[in-house]
């Protein structure tokens, strides 16, 4: 692939029509702007040859919208041409914005997934989907767990997306309600409007009702209807012994606070010889209270999750069907959407209408709680 520099008309340069992103920041590009009339512009933008004259942008729309509205008539441009000099295809372009794309922290989580979906796509049908992840991951720089999250999105409802491409609903927690029917994506979604959850229960209870989904389908639930006397008094002898254990726990509280309440010099005397054992002691005590508080947690989101399943033995959504029409439902709705305002500033989401900050990759409680779904699935 060769490349030349040269300072191109902005006249010259016409917008990727494929672009992978759809939506920018009206303040951050008039920051840009005003950086560029003070600085001048500190990266050239990408761009090709195009067959009807003039220039596609391959990377740098940012750039480009800033020059616009900063008043510039030139702007600094790296031409990028195939091995033969000749224009480079579609097909390369698109991934080469992918890859300068991918990484911007204002690229939202459906684009993204619009994206990687397009490039999966490019491998061609002879290509295993297990295989095309897998390709595209390394071109992007990017985990195969990391892209198939993202195109999982694809599976969600639009009302669902559009909340998680505003920072409303989280990407993990999107990822599992985007496992559901979509009745149940609807019944998690209208729970989520009241305001009553956090992110991180939309997790818990999104995953927990993924699984009432297959237990029904694999008919492994019995209603206590439909138990015989035998099995009712089995259940309520495990009830009684789970509340037992639950109940001593507030005893072992009390015990615990005195210990915490002992003076450490003091404890320490008191404790000759066994003060590293007895640390261990607790240390193990620790670790089962955080798997009983996570078997806990779960059993809530399981109770949350009982109360707002529609269908549970709808299966779950075809993710590549869907993930089809909804990229062309957004499409076209892009199309046309861009047809009313050509031009115009797309307006930044308000941040006071969020409920709950997205949840990032590798936020300490977020990436546990996966982590913990995944052991406890595998």
């Amino acid at each position: 692939m060769g490349t030349k520099h040269a300072s191109l008309k902005l006249a010259q340069i016409h917008r990727n029509e494929s672009q992978p992103r759809e939506w920018f920041d009206g303040a951050e590009l008039q920051e840009l702007a005003d950086s560029i009339n003070e600085h001048g512009l500190l990266q050239p933008i990408v761009v090709r040859k195009r067959a009807a004259g003039g220039y596609e942008i391959v990377a740098g729309e940012r750039r480009f919208r800033a020059h616009e509205i900063a008043g510039k008539i030139t702007i600094d441009a790296r031409i990028i041409t195939g091995a033969d000099g000749e224009a480079i295809d579609d097909a390369a372009a698109f991934e080469k914005a992918m890859v300068e794309n991918i990484n911007r922290a204002d690229m939202l989580p459906l684009e993204e997934a619009k994206g990687f979906k397009k490039l999966v796509d490019m491998q061609g049908p002879d290509i295993e989907p297990k295989e095309a992840v897998l390709i595209v991951a390394r071109k992007v720089s990017k985990t195969v767990p990391y892209v198939n999250a993202r195109l999982a999105l694809l599976g969600l409802r639009p009302e669902i997306a559009s909340a998680v491409n505003l920072a409303h609903i989280g990407t993990q927690a999107a990822v599992q309600i985007a496992a559901l029917s979509k009745d149940n994506q609807k019944g998690v979604f209208d729970k989520w409007k009241k305001g009553d959850l956090t992110d991180n229960q939309l997790v818990h209870i999104a995953y927990a009702l993924r699984k009432q989904e297959k237990a029904a389908t694999q008919q492994s639930m019995v209603d206590v209807e439909e138990m015989t006397p035998e099995q009712k008094a089995e259940r309520t002898k495990e009830a009684t012994k789970a509340k037992s254990a639950l109940d001593e726990i507030e005893r072992l509280c009390g015990l615990l606070e005195g210990i915490a309440k002992t003076d450490a010099q003091h404890l320490s005397k008191l404790l000759t010889g066994e003060v590293g054992q007895r640390l261990e002691q607790l240390d193990r005590a620790a670790k089962h209270l955080e798997r009983a508080r996570f078997q806990v947690r779960q059993a809530v989101a399981h109770a949350e999750a009982s109360s707002i399943i529609v269908s549970a033995e709808a299966e779950a959504p075809d993710l590549v069907a869907e993930a089809e029409a909804l990229v062309a439902a957004a499409t076209k709705g892009a199309e046309v959407e861009g047809a009313e305002a050509e031009g115009a500033e797309v307006a930044a989401p308000d941040p006071a209408t969020a409920v709950e900050p997205q949840v990032a990759e590798g936020e300490p409680e977020s990436t546990g709680v996966a982590a913990e779904m995944a052991e406890s699935a595998a």
